[in-house]
């Protein structure tokens, strides 16, 4: 079989997904239709945005797929008119069966993480939040339990201690979109083959570390529960989307929901401390606050974030 001869429907929204998707069609494989989520209003003029793989799949020429509702009557119909051969999701939603199963190779996911471990919403982020020194990523094939199938390629990356989420997501976003095509490579040799596509169940781990979605209250940073080196995790694995946040008492004045996209373990190693720094004590020793942005201001750094409260 030839990759031309495989039909493939892609399933992805953000960002992420778009470097899957590309690769699959610079790669020459036959991607017949992607389905996104429908289109949203956004920024101050609540303007439809289409999804980064909607803009991508229509700039060259991919028909898109938008249900509200994956169950959808309609919806299952169009699809099923694609006669896909395979499916691939890429930072979608939760796929009913009617939907998973509709292929007759199947459908595989890309998930951001070494599972079994951070299964949801979130793992690029709470990797990086609980302070692992590696990541990666996970092609699997779909089932009733979510992120729960057998796996089919994994890849590791490796996490600086310093490296923030952005650049994680960045990384992996790249690995990830050869991940892909190195597995639909060998569903279609398998095909060509005809041999049973190799996979592994997930192993059985006692702690499993979950990666449930990230909401604004997830992002208050506990200095009182966490060490000054866990407040460091928890801000760059929020850093720089969707950011963590404090309400700041500096010199009498009180600025609530505060973004903080970079700290510092105070040990004795940095600069010494001066009236322009801002330190916070945590659990176990303190952090320096190196990059904020108070509400309606720009992202900057501490000494100028101080300069504009003694001038306000």
């Amino acid at each position: 079989m030839k990759k031309s001869d495989l039909r493939i429907v892609f399933l992805g929204t953000p960002e992420f997904a778009t470097a899957s998707l590309r690769a699959l069609v610079e790669g020459g494989y036959n991607v017949v239709a992607v389905v996104t989520m429908p289109d949203k209003p956004a920024g101050r003029g609540h303007q439809l945005r289409y999804s980064d793989v909607k803009q991508y799949a229509l700039s060259v020429g991919i028909p898109v797929l938008q249900p509200e509702k994956l169950k959808d009557e309609d919806f299952i119909a169009q699809l099923r008119s694609c006669q896909a051969d395979l499916q691939i999701v890429v930072a979608f939603r939760m796929l009913p069966e009617v939907v998973w199963t509709m292929p007759r190779l199947g459908t595989f996911n890309l998930h951001a993480s070494l599972l079994p471990q951070y299964r949801g919403a979130a793992p690029i982020n709470w990797a990086v939040m609980n302070g692992d020194a590696e990541t990666g990523a996970t092609t699997f094939m779909l089932k009733h339990e979510i992120d729960t199938g057998n796996m089919i390629l994994q890849e590791r990356l490796p996490i600086g201690p310093d490296e923030n989420v952005g650049s994680v997501h960045d990384r992996l976003m790249a690995m990830g979109a050869g991940l892909v095509t190195r597995t639909v490579d060998l569903i279609i040799d398998c095909e060509t083959r005809g041999v049973e596509l190799p996979t592994t169940p997930q192993p059985e781990i006692a702690e499993l570390r979950p990666a449930p979605k990230i909401f604004k209250e997830t992002c208050e940073i506990p200095f009182s529960r966490l060490t000054a080196q866990e407040v460091h995790n928890f801000v760059r694995g929020l850093s720089p989307y969707p950011a963590a946040w404090t309400n700041l008492s500096v010199n009498g004045q009180t600025v609530e929901n505060v973004k903080i996209y970079s700290v510092e373990p105070i040990t004795g190693h940095q600069s010494p401390i001066t009236n322009k720094d801002i330190i916070i004590p945590c659990r176990e020793g303190a952090v320096r606050i190196l990059e904020l942005q108070a509400p309606g201001k720009k992202r900057m750094d501490t000494r100028s974030f101080l300069n504009g409260l003694h001038n306000s």
